[in-house]
């Protein structure tokens, strides 16, 4: 007997895009937003999910509602002094180098990487590397060419 959770789950990666928008019409009743098909599997398999399974448990959303509020500014609004390049402070930047995953999470005023602050980017990709780098290119935050 099959599974018609992992079913639904299993049919998103091969199904066409009109298909994947309107399996989202109809369990979001919107209309899909306009992003690439990685992301409507992605939340769809969430979806299918969530609506078999439960969704969040009431504390984890009222703990994600007392987070948000000590949020101090707008959804996707960079604090004053910030470099409109970096990318938000949460985010994490993975590079792998030498068959070791490496993890650095961007944070307010620096990068956090093994536990320790770094003031750049630069900097960790030479504590990686063991050589100077644009710490910009090493994690694919901007090409050689100098494009962001």
């Amino acid at each position: 007997m099959t599974d018609p959770v992992l079913a639904q789950l299993a049919a998103l990666k091969n199904a066409p895009a009109s298909a994947l928008k309107a399996k989202w019409r109809t369990l979001f009743d919107t209309e899909p937003p306009p992003y690439n098909r990685r992301f409507l599997e992605n939340r769809l398999a969430y979806r299918i999910q969530e609506l078999a399974y439960g969704g969040l448990k009431k504390e984890t959303v009222e703990r994600l509602r007392v987070l948000a509020k000590q949020y101090d500014g707008k959804p996707g609004e960079r604090p004053k002094g910030r470099s409109l390049r970096l990318p938000i402070a949460g985010t994490r930047l993975i590079r792998e180098w030498q068959g070791i995953e490496h993890s650095v999470t961007v944070r307010a005023d620096d990068f956090e990487y093994q536990g320790r602050p770094y003031r750049s980017l630069s900097a960790i990709a030479r504590e990686i590397t063991g050589v100077r780098w644009n710490g910009w290119v090493f994690f694919g935050l901007k090409n050689h060419r100098g494009a962001v």
